[in-house]
C-alpha cells in the first residue's frame, strides 16, 4: 500500500489498518520462531507499511495542532 493511498483514508479506516497489519505481523513473527516461512519477505513488508501508516498518523496529527 503506498503512502498516498493512506493518506486518502480515513482516520478510522488508518486506526484499522495499523491494528490489522500488526497482528498480521505478530502472527508472522510467531511462525517465523516456530517454522519456516513461506514468503520472508513479508516481515519487512508490513514493518514498513506500519511505519508509513504511523508516519500519516503523525503528520495529521502535527496538521491539527498547528491549526
Amino acid at each position: 500500500m503506498k503512502a498516498q493511498e493512506l493518506r486518502d483514508m480515513s482516520d478510522e479506516q488508518l486506526q484499522l489498518t495499523l491494528k490489522e497489519t500488526a497482528e498480521s505481523l505478530f502472527r508472522l513473527q510467531l511462525q517465523s520462531q516456530t517454522e519456516k516461512l513461506n514468503a520472508p519477505s513479508e516481515l519487512p513488508r508490513h514493518r514498513k507499511l506500519i511505519a508509513r501508516i504511523k508516519t500519516v498518523q503523525r503528520q495529521r496529527e502535527l496538521a491539527a495542532a498547528s491549526k
